[in-house]
């Protein structure tokens, strides 16, 4: 059976926290990727940003429903209010990404990597080593893996 190291992308782009959203937008169009991992200067994983973050942020912004009980306003759903007015002021990487990041070893077996992928509705899976990104794994390197398991 195959393994994350055998179907990652090696060549793995990462941005820094203080990158900032047009550079960012200019670097998926040019290098043509749905994503990348965000790295402190050790080279340590913080965070992941993917084309859906910068769609987020040019977003409407959706006003929270107020509850109206005994002359009293409840707005709710303000916490979540605060994070879209967040994301829509956002400059750079480090106020957009998502840092609940998901990361796997390169010994992690493809029917793994699928079920995460599948369980955890995320598209792009970094894949470390010591702490370190050594590679990326994105849908389309799960689907080249499951065809290439298919026609050995």
């Amino acid at each position: 059976m195959l393994t994350a190291k055998d179907i990652m992308t090696r060549d793995v782009i990462t941005v820094s926290p203080d990158t900032t959203v047009e550079e960012l937008g200019r670097l998926f169009i040019e290098k043509g990727i749905s994503g990348a991992p965000v790295v402190d200067s050790q080279g340590k994983t913080i965070g992941i940003v993917t084309e859906n973050d910068l769609i987020s942020k040019n977003s409407r912004l959706h006003i929270p429903t107020i509850l109206r009980l005994f002359d009293a306003f409840i707005p709710l759903g303000t916490s979540k209010l605060e994070l879209e007015i967040k994301k829509m002021a956002a400059s750079t990487v480090g106020d957009v990404c998502s840092r609940r990041v998901i990361t796997i070893h390169e010994e992690a077996a493809m029917d793994e990597i699928a079920s995460l992928m599948n369980d955890k509705k995320i598209h792009l899976l970094p894949v470390e080593k010591e702490g370190k990104v050594i590679g990326i794994i994105g849908k389309k390197d799960l689907l080249k893996g499951i065809a290439r398991e298919a026609a050995e």
